[in-house]
């Protein structure tokens, strides 16, 4: 009964901090994808210093701690004259973590695009950024759903730890009405059924995703 209790007494909190959470995390994947996936086609380029820049780039915010990065982002920007706000600070954060997941995604998923389609695009004499728009890009997207999907699920939980930075999203809620009712193993049960419901969400609309595209692809 408590634990309905707290749900009621703080559904208005709950709300606003699982909406936090949805509006950071989605902001970050979406505005991740595009530098995630010029990062890919970096990452097979013949040109080596780009190659390089991109294999550096991936390796760093792959194989460093999340919340390093976003004290990092917090903490570097201003002592170099931009002041940004927690929140404005933790999606760049987020971005630029998940842009370098994407980017090996989208490299894994670039190799199964069929090449003889490629190739007979070129024969055709079609600009290479054409190939990539219209040709290469669609099946790429097709392919990588599923994984893109987990990776939104990834950033959904990690998005928890951009709390330390004082962004109310719902771990922070939660730990605000902890404070208030001393009640840590109701609220945080309660925290952890919202994470479960927004990721059922996520994978929901994942297959629905992959489902269309792969509709359009046999259309």
């Amino acid at each position: 009964m408590e634990f309905l209790h707290i749900a009621w007494a703080y559904k208005e909190m709950l709300l606003v901090g699982a909406a936090t959470t949805a509006v950071i995390s989605g902001a970050s994947i979406l505005l991740g994808m595009p530098l995630g996936l010029a990062f890919a086609f970096g990452l097979v380029s013949h040109n080596r210093p780009i190659r390089l820049f991109c294999a550096v780039y991936r390796s760093f915010w792959r194989g460093t701690p999340l919340l390093v990065q976003i004290l990092l982002v917090f903490y570097l920007l201003p002592s170099i004259g931009l002041d940004l706000s927690p929140v404005t600070a933790a999606v760049l954060a987020l971005i630029l973590n998940t842009s370098a997941f994407q980017a090996e995604i989208f490299r894994g998923g670039l190799s199964a695009v069929p090449k003889g389609q490629v190739e007979a695009a070129q024969m055709l004499g079609i600009a290479p950024i054409t190939i990539r728009r219209r040709i290469v890009i669609p099946q790429l997207l097709r392919l990588v759903t599923p994984a893109i999907t987990n990776e939104f699920i990834s950033i959904l939980k990690n998005s928890s730890i951009i709390s330390v930075i004082s962004v109310t999203e719902l771990l922070r809620t939660g730990q605000q009405i902890v404070s208030a009712t001393y009640r840590p193993l109701e609220v945080y049960g309660l925290i952890a059924i919202i994470y479960i419901v927004m990721n059922l969400v996520i994978a929901q609309l994942g297959r629905r995703a992959e489902a269309r595209l792969a509709r359009g692809a046999r259309a």
